[in-house]
């Protein structure tokens, strides 16, 4: 990225070059020709968080409530981030998943999964059998299963890299190592403070990620929902062990959380991960367990959200402890359907956080929100599967900025 200090004045100042940022500016360097745009990273290098932090999945819309922006938005950006990909020669794999029921009592919700899944127009999804499984994963054991063909995987920051090139023919800048100290809206426009100065301009995206509530905060506002850091870390299985898995094998989830449980996927570069865990962590960057971040522990402890949250779900708590704590308990969960599997074929794995914004009363904000003020639009929950969701998340965004451009 360059080095240059961001314009003084532009068209559209984007906050955050993840994914969603950045297809958000390419969507807008595409519908009008001489637009300045002008994206704003807090990091040296674009993709730095959730973007490249992750298992690379392109999900196919199974999970999401019916009529939500994660349902319509998903199905549709699954299809056209496989067009992009093939475009732009960026490896995809369409490699499918197999979601295992492997207790009776998993039945219901595995059927639930089916019927939302048919409603949101998944293509190719297939209930299976206990003998069909195997021929889809023959090292997979469990009572029933639905098979998504269409998920995949995909270097997710190697096509933030595709977002940002084509904004970049466009005429847009990413300026790096840029992070925004604060955002007031004036009379015309806003203005963005940030380390390498002022930029000013009529309308401003926040795609900020772990800080787009602190952004919207302090710049008027409201205070809900307020972003409560998740660490997700995965175990890499050994390669002499990958055959295992030929793709993605998932438990069927708690309907009452947004995490979908220890699963097992081979990504893009062939490698198989276990994960993630799901770890209330005391920094917004806490890739590594010990990193603790005092404005953002005070922040997290201070929302009568997290309180609420942790009183509501204290037994799944102590389970993702289990797993921070013991490679053995970890493993355990994905040998309840693939039970070859042992805790030595396993090795340390990545991590990641996923930013996710909790509601005062303790709800886990389930959907993609996207609220605004007089200048801004502000991302305020765009967890997974928001990567997978960036062209047509973008376009939303570009829609609803319009009436501030046409001001």
């Amino acid at each position: 990225m360059p080095a240059d200090p961001p314009p003084r004045e532009c068209d559209v100042a984007v906050v955050g070059a993840g994914i969603v940022g950045l297809a958000v500016a390419r969507e807008l360097a595409r519908r009008h020709d001489g637009i300045r745009i002008a994206v704003l990273e807090r990091e040296p290098r674009i993709a730095a968080h959730q973007t490249s932090h992750s298992s690379g999945v392109i999900h196919a819309g199974i999970y999401y409530r019916p009529g939500s922006l994660k349902a319509r938005l998903c199905v549709a950006g699954a299809r056209e981030l496989y067009a992009y990909c093939d475009e732009h020669a960026i490896p995809a794999r369409r490699s499918g998943k197999l979601i295992v029921a492997t207790e009776p009592k998993e039945l219901e919700p595995l059927a639930e999964l089916e019927r939302r899944g048919a409603e949101n127009g998944v293509p190719g999804l297939r209930r299976l059998g206990p003998d069909e499984l195997h021929e889809v994963e023959p090292h997979v054991t469990g009572i029933a299963g639905l098979h998504s063909p269409q998920t995949g995987t995909v270097d997710f920051a190697g096509v933030a890299a595709a977002y940002a090139a084509d904004l970049a023919e466009s005429g847009g800048t990413v300026t790096g190592a840029c992070p925004v100290a604060a955002i007031s809206e004036e009379s015309g426009g806003a203005a963005i403070r940030h380390r390498l100065g002022t930029t000013r301009a009529p309308a401003v995206v926040i795609c900020a990620g772990a800080w787009s509530d602190r952004l919207a905060v302090a710049a008027g506002a409201p205070a809900e929902p307020r972003i409560v850091p998740f660490r997700g870390a995965y175990l890499r299985l050994r390669p002499q062990r990958s055959h295992l898995v030929r793709a993605s094998v998932y438990p069927v989830p708690d309907p009452e959380l947004p995490f979908l449980g220890a699963h097992l996927t081979r990504g893009p570069d062939g490698s198989v991960l276990l994960g993630p865990s799901a770890l209330l962590v005391g920094a917004r960057d806490a890739y590594a367990l010990g990193r603790l971040r005092s404005a953002d522990l005070r922040e997290t402890l201070g929302w009568p959200g997290t309180w609420r949250l942790m009183r509501r779900h204290w037994r799944a708590a102590l389970v993702e402890l289990s797993h921070a704590a013991s490679r053995r308990a970890f493993v355990a969960e994905a040998q309840r359907f693939v039970p070859t599997l042992r805790p030595a074929d396993f090795v340390a794995g990545p991590s990641g956080i996923r930013a996710q914004a909790v509601a005062r009363d303790g709800s886990l904000v389930d959907d993609f929100v996207v609220s605004r003020t007089e200048r801004a639009l502000y991302v305020r929950n765009a967890p997974s599967p928001a990567a997978t969701s960036s062209l047509p998340l973008g376009r939303l965004i570009a829609d609803r900025l319009r009436p501030l451009l046409a001001r």
